[in-house]
């Protein structure tokens, strides 16, 4: 048992990391709907991810099999996961996209047309998209790590126990603070990118990426302060 939890701790911060860009893509998405929505979407948002990882986990041997060879274009090999990552990553770039276009541009982003446009069920289904994408990169990584199941199952529950307590206060936060969303938009842009590299087997390793962002986060909340003491 006491083999157990190191491999067991080290997923459960894995997936916790790689969980990071599934909170601020749903906190985006639920700030769009009124205030009595956002916090149901988060659940069934996040809740979806542990049923897909669960589920995935369950017919293991088949997601085992998106790492063989499909077919090769332009002497260019391609695998079932390396297509979902392109077609993940051409989503999370185009979202984030237009999410920063619409947050830079337009004069007036709460505007009754906006909000109209902005149901429940097509933002769920936008996460549901992304959830299949992450839980799929998510239970591939963790097959390499670990051979035990239970791991992999008491991984995924505790992940989105802590996704659960940690999407409110990063919502609310992203939410209040405008320059912080189009950081975060900025994030999912670069997560976006890195999955379609690595679609394209090239490996961008995403630890740089984290880095980058939370270096960039780390300045504008000193700004933040900094503005703050200023006008009191």
């Amino acid at each position: 048992m006491a083999d157990a939890i190191i491999p067991l701790l080290t997923l459960i911060a894995l997936e916790v990391v790689l969980g990071i860009d599934n909170i601020i893509f749903i906190s985006i998405l639920a700030d769009k709907l009124p205030e009595n929505q956002r916090n149901k979407l988060r659940i069934w948002g996040i809740g979806l991810a542990m049923v897909m990882r669960l589920v995935l986990l369950a017919i293991i041997s088949w997601i085992l099999k998106l790492d063989q060879e499909l077919f090769t274009l332009f002497g260019m090999s391609f695998t079932g996961k390396e297509l979902i990552l392109i077609a993940g990553g051409l989503f999370l770039l185009y979202k984030s996209t237009k999410e920063i276009y619409h947050k830079t541009e337009e004069p007036d982003p709460n505007s009754p047309k906006n909000v109209k446009a902005s149901s429940f069920r097509k933002l769920l289904s936008e996460i549901i998209v992304l959830d299949l994408v992450f839980s799929i990169d998510s239970i591939i990584t963790a097959v390499g790590m670990v051979n035990e199941l239970w791991i992999m199952y008491t991984a995924v529950v505790v992940t989105v126990i802590i996704m659960l307590i940690a999407s409110k206060p990063i919502s609310s936060f992203i939410s209040r603070h405008p320059s912080f969303k189009v950081l975060a938009l900025c994030f999912l842009m670069l997560i976006g990118f890195a999955l379609l590299a690595e679609g394209f087997e090239v490996k961008i390793p995403k630890g740089y990426i984290y880095f980058a962002m939370g270096f960039s986060f780390l300045v504008d909340f000193i700004q933040m302060k900094t503005v703050g003491k200023t006008k009191t």
